[in-house]
């Protein structure tokens, strides 16, 4: 991973980013003791010279804006204590890439320094949670952190793949191996070789390949479907499960010996309620993420934060995603309000104390009456994407170019939307030009 060298005032007025990132495993350099190297990145405050544009990092303190690096510009990003939360996570997003692991949350950071320590050494990894945990995220950042980085990684989902088809798929095949076979095949494991096969699902793997796999895992090679002669390989093995695999042993759908083979060292992901301190910074890394071209990256409201460190999240990260996507897609502007935050349940309206917030779409108020049973989330979300493009067009003066752009979708698909606004008796003429 590369080095980040914050400037001193930097590392005055930001300690607690400069802290979260060495927490995450960034390497905090000092231009007094250390020489940057040529993919090293720079922290300076506002109003500080910038020697490398493309590898800085320019950090205020007056108003909350980011604005990623384009064209060889460096990145800014300035945020009040009171936004650290969402501002740390938006910095190390711009410093780390919207793909490396976000985590803000005690137990999130302990688990990515485990994960760190794992990566140096060359072992095989279980990783169990929930779905939509981020089990690949963290396979891939093992991957990364160890001396294979530099090899292939594989991710391959045992359940998504043929039964029929799976050890073939694994292990390789020869020619005339079986029907259709009219070509010879390397399969996964040898065309992982000197990097990470990741075996995502492995409960849904059939007991007969368990056992296959079992001694793929004892004596580093593989013996290609129709062939006689082993083949050795040299991969290291992640495998994920979101189910058990200690109560799947006790059922005998899974074989202790391989469970054991394979847990040499165990790791495991909570569901996102159970991290709530992850919540801010992984919406800012989405945020990031999937704003495509704007010129204006949305800031989320500490209203919209609220929403979402409430809700309970049973989709996990996955559904943290989907919200991500629709709130800025609802957006039309520099600010992701509450009203924009928009859950996958249907919206119900009720006078009980709730645990979790009413996602209420921008074109419903507290005063629309709603019908729960017909209510669909399609329907919300079309009324919620309606209002957004009224809003927006109304604030680019009526213009589709700029509407688009802000909106982050082409033209195209922003006529099509019109369009079909249209026949549902939507009437944006007032506020259309060209």
């Amino acid at each position: 991973m590369r080095s980040i060298f914050p400037s001193a005032a930097v590392t005055a007025r930001k300690y607690a980013l400069v802290s979260s990132l060495r927490a995450q495993g960034f390497g905090i350099g000092s231009l007094e003791t250390a020489q940057p190297g040529a993919n090293d990145l720079f922290l300076v405050a506002e109003g500080e010279a910038v020697a490398y544009p493309a590898r800085t990092v320019v950090i205020g303190s007056e108003g909350r804006h980011v604005t990623p690096s384009r064209n060889g510009t460096p990145a800014r990003i300035s945020f009040a204590p009171e936004d650290t939360a969402v501002g740390n996570g938006f910095a190390r997003a711009l410093i780390g890439g919207p793909d490396m692991p976000t985590a803000a949350d005690p137990e999130s950071l302990a688990l990515l320094a485990l994960a760190e320590r794992v990566a140096a050494a060359d072992i095989t990894v279980l990783i169990n949670g929930p779905t939509g945990t981020g089990k690949e995220v963290l396979a891939r950042a093992i991957h990364n952190g160890s001396p294979r980085k530099d090899g292939p990684f594989i991710a391959i989902n045992c359940a998504a793949l043929p039964e029929s088809m799976l050890e073939a798929m694994l292990f390789g095949h020869q020619k005339g191996a079986f029907t259709g076979a009219s070509s010879g095949g390397e399969g996964f494991f040898r065309a992982a070789n000197g990097g990470t096969i990741l075996l995502d699902e492995i409960a849904e793997m059939p007991l007969t390949l368990q056992a296959k796999l079992l001694r793929v895992l004892q004596e580093r090679e593989v013996v290609p479907l129709g062939a006689t002669v082993p083949q050795p390989i040299d991969v290291r093995v992640v495998a994920c499960a979101n189910r058990d695999l200690q109560g799947e042993v006790a059922a005998g759908r899974f074989r202790a010996d391989l469970y054991y083979r394979l847990a040499v060292f165990p790791l495991s992901t909570k569901s996102l309620a159970e991290r709530p301190q992850d919540i801010p910074a992984l919406a800012a890394t989405m945020i990031l993420r999937h704003a495509g071209n704007r010129n204006v990256i949305p800031w989320p409201s500490r209203e919209a934060i609220e929403q979402l460190m409430l809700h309970d999240w049973p989709g996990n990260v996955r559904e943290l995603e989907n919200v991500i996507q629709r709130a800025l897609l609802f957006c039309g502007g520099d600010t992701i309000e509450a009203s924009h935050i928009l859950f996958d349940r249907p919206v119900t309206m009720t006078f009980a104390p709730r645990t979790a917030p009413v996602a209420l779409p921008v074109a419903v108020s507290a005063d629309t009456p709603i019908d729960t049973p017909t209510d669909t989330l399609g329907n919300i979300v079309q009324m919620s994407e309606f209002a957004a493009i009224r809003e927006t067009l109304k604030a680019c003066g009526g213009s589709r170019i700029e509407t688009a752009r802000r909106l982050g979708i082409s033209e195209r698909t922003l006529r099509y939307r019109l369009a079909k606004a249209r026949e549902q008796g939507e009437d944006f003429a007032r506020v259309m030009s060209a």
